[in-house]
């Protein structure tokens, strides 16, 4: 089954009942008889991205807005610089999985053949692994925007979270990740099983609506882990936001990167690493 994906931007509200099935268990209980009953499991298939005929990656996703997800897995990949990059996708979905070909311009051919190249390094030579460290923690660019979401923003938006997480309160198994205004006010929200799709997901519908950070911020339900970092500032997001711990390496690439930090979000605090 092909279904094509070259029609109009994405919509800040598209359907969010998709990404789930059915399932049935049996509830064990202590000193008493189980029952059956039923409810809704989060989707997670393998999605493969081909890009101008390369099998290129494959990522474990919530098959919904794939679109969105393909477009900031190629931006945070840094192989796309602007949706422009991206002339046409097609999906296919398939017994095993999906499959989402793409074609691109010669910018991002150019740059699919230096990432190819180092992938194909010979484990036998020593600077082999130099190299491919060298390309794991990449200079990033300096974040030259700045939210002008003041403290009490945060707690709002955290507080209207949920309500915008329509697929995980029937799984209670995906992420979330939302564009923020200044305000706190949430302006469009992408879900998935995995953190790192649900924020490209995000961008990528960004990206194709024409939207911007415009002095909000990014609120995710994860932790701070060094890829949501990078994924933020390559977005030139101002603030990233997150409900769990970051690790060390977060903090350090966002202070490198001029990215603002506030992690472990809670209804009565938050809190932000010093510089």
């Amino acid at each position: 089954m092909t279904v094509p994906t070259r029609s109009t931007p994405a919509s800040p509200t598209p359907n969010r009942c998709r990404g789930q099935t059915l399932t049935r268990f049996t509830t064990i209980e202590a000193g008493q008889a189980g029952k059956i009953l039923s409810r809704s499991v989060a989707q997670e298939v393998p999605i493969a991205i081909e890009i101008n005929g390369f099998g290129y990656a494959v990522l474990m996703a919530t098959p919904i807005d794939l679109d969105d997800l393909l477009h900031g897995f190629l931006l945070t990949e840094r192989l796309a610089s602007t949706r422009i990059d991206i002339l046409s996708s097609d999906i296919h979905a398939l017994d095993a999985g999906i499959i989402i070909r793409v074609n691109v311009t010669a910018n991002v051919a150019g740059r699919l053949s230096d990432r190819v190249r180092h992938r194909a390094t010979d484990s036998s030579c020593g600077l082999c692994g130099i190299e491919n460290l060298q390309q794991a923690v990449r200079e990033l660019p300096k974040v030259t925007a700045r939210s002008l979401a003041p403290d009490q923003a945060l707690f709002d938006a955290l507080a209207s979270l949920p309500a915008h997480q329509p697929l995980n309160r029937l799984t209670g198994a995906v992420h979330a990740a939302a564009l923020c205004d200044p305000s706190g006010n949430i302006r469009l929200v992408r879900e998935d099983v995995g953190r790192h799709n649900a924020f490209d997901k995000l961008i990528g519908a960004m990206s194709r609506a024409g939207l911007d950070w415009d002095g909000g911020f990014a609120l995710l339900s994860s932790r701070c882990s060094y890829e949501l970092v990078e994924k933020a500032v390559l977005s030139t997001c101002p603030m990233l936001v997150t409900i769990s711990a970051p690790t060390s390496l977060a903090i350090a690439r966002a202070r490198d990167a001029g990215l603002a930090l506030r992690v472990l979000a809670r209804p009565d605090s938050i809190l932000a690493p010093l510089a």
